[in-house]
């Protein structure tokens, strides 16, 4: 990896594991009101530096970084880091700020011990000006639906213990709502724009791969929470579980297609 290209992406990392620490110590401090701002500039700043990375990888590899694993898991941590701060700005959870800071922190270590960072050219078959666009918009949601899963799972915790009705068991139902209405749009139009670039590539708008099924699959699951939530009036348990099962079939989507399924989108691995 070129040294600028090593260093933003080691100090995004470190970035995101203080910040982690001090959402950490944030949930546990009389003095939130401080620490939250801290916490969210620290994040900010890690975010800051993870973009400059990736614009440095975009412009060594004169395409876009999002067409491999690696690629990929990079842009996950900073989808999920940019819905949290979007969110942030209109509702303050701080444990979502743990979860955030620490996914963001884990799965660049992840991406960076298990898979190669080497630039390499792309695949005839990504040779378009649509990758940036269907990938971008895909791993946006994917982003809403993972901190939308942490928020339910949260969720279900503060219930069991009890406290329902308090206000964090409602802002933690509030914000699975508005980060699942904010990936459904972007899954929607990930599905809409790989649909077109399909067509271009091979001819056909759909041909049922497995990604396309299992994308298909996991819209329906998140169709499902928009109707209940905004026209049955749905929320607390019921929703936070068909939230959590709509992240299960993003992870599949995501990580099982690619490894047990074998399809167009095979090159993901």
């Amino acid at each position: 990896m070129d040294p600028d290209m090593e260093l933003t992406f080691n100090l995004s990392l470190v970035g995101y594991l203080a910040a982690s620490l001090f959402a950490a110590i944030n949930l546990f401090s009389k003095n939130r009101q401080r620490l939250a701002t801290v916490v969210t500039a620290t994040l900010i700043a890690a975010v800051t530096v993870q973009t400059v990375y990736m614009g440095l990888r975009w412009i060594a590899a004169e395409r876009a970084p999002f067409s491999n694993m690696f690629e990929s898991l990079v842009l996950f941590a900073w989808a999920v880091v940019v819905v949290h701060l979007a969110l942030r700005i209109r509702l303050d959870v701080p444990v979502l700020g743990v979860v955030t800071a620490l996914f963001a922190a884990l799965t660049l270590a992840y991406a960076s011990t298990f898979f190669e960072s080497a630039i390499k050219p792309l695949m005839p078959a990504l040779r378009s000006n649509w990758l940036a666009v269907h990938v971008f918009t895909c791993f946006m949601g994917y982003g809403a639906f993972a901190l939308a899963s942490a928020a339910s799972v949260a969720y279900l915790i503060v219930a069991r213990a009890g406290a329902p009705a308090n206000g964090t068991a409602a802002a933690l139902d509030t914000a699975t709502a508005k980060t699942i209405s904010f990936g459904f749009l972007f899954l929607t139009a990930g599905i809409i724009t790989g649909a077109v670039w399909a067509n271009s590539a091979w001819g056909t708008y759909w041909s049922w791969d497995p990604k396309e099924t299992w994308s298909l699959i996991t819209w329906f699951i998140y169709a499902v929470f928009m109707h209940c939530r905004f026209m049955r009036g749905w929320s607390g348990r019921r929703a936070a579980w068909v939230s959590i099962a709509g992240f299960a079939s993003v992870v599949f989507t995501y990580f099982g297609v690619n490894y047990l399924l074998s399809g167009l989108h095979s090159y993901a691995k």
